[in-house]
């Protein structure tokens, strides 16, 4: 049986990624760290479980697909299709574990195909947010706000924090290399030692600068 990962494996998995950064020269000794991986998140949802109970039958369990990036969280094999007042996208994956509150996190492409207008929003803040119909196979929920366009942000645990010489809720700007490279405003610092340093950007930002999951970005403080 897999073992839930810690806040101590959290910190030993981050110490690793920057031990690799270092060791291809990207994280040079004495310096502030600079270089972040990134993670590109496609459209999902998370739910609660009263609404997983709605759209897959009372007691329904989330099964695990893939450990994604964050300790503890995972893409689950479940998914479902959301509806708007102007189209519908299926295959939606859900995120485990269950959430407080039910949540559809889209690229501003999906909202325009569903017919929506979310707002850039911190994951769990709803107030102001459109709602938007999940429907599975055993049935529908509709919910009244809590469909959002993500953020854009960047785990790290309080050292990586320290090591990068910023802080919880700090913006600053990233700089991305490449034939398609620029520097990405509006990116959000989040800390808590439960995570894992990683940076996490819709795929229309993936797209638009021609990044994918892996590639490594320099946080330029503003």
């Amino acid at each position: 049986m897999t073992q839930p990962i810690t806040a101590e494996l959290a910190e030993t998995i981050t110490k690793l990624v920057l031990e690799e950064l270092s060791k291809v020269g990207l994280a040079p000794s004495g310096e502030p760290q600079k270089y972040v991986p990134v993670g590109i998140s496609a459209r999902h949802v998370h739910v609660n479980r009263a609404h997983l109970d709605a759209l897959f039958g009372p007691g329904y369990e989330l099964s695990k697909f893939k450990d994604i990036s964050q300790p503890g969280q995972f893409a689950a094999n479940e998914q479902v299709t959301l509806i708007g007042p102007k189209g519908k996208i299926e295959k939606v994956r859900i995120l485990g574990p269950l959430r407080k509150d039910t949540q559809a996190e889209v690229a501003p492409s999906d909202a325009r195909r569903l017919g929506v207008t979310p707002p850039v929003s911190q994951s769990g803040v709803h107030r102001g947010t459109p709602g938007i119909t999940l429907v599975g196979p055993k049935g529908t929920v509709v919910i009244d706000q809590g469909c959002i366009i993500a953020e854009r942000h960047i785990h790290m645990t309080l050292a990586d924090a320290e090591a990068f010489g910023v802080w919880n809720g700090q913006k600053v700007q990233v700089k991305i290399s490449g034939p398609r490279g620029g520097l990405m405003d509006e990116v959000m610092i989040r800390v808590r030692d439960d995570f894992a340093l990683d940076m996490h950007i819709d795929t229309d930002d993936g797209n638009a600068f021609g990044l994918k999951t892996g590639d490594i970005v320099e946080i330029i403080k503003s």
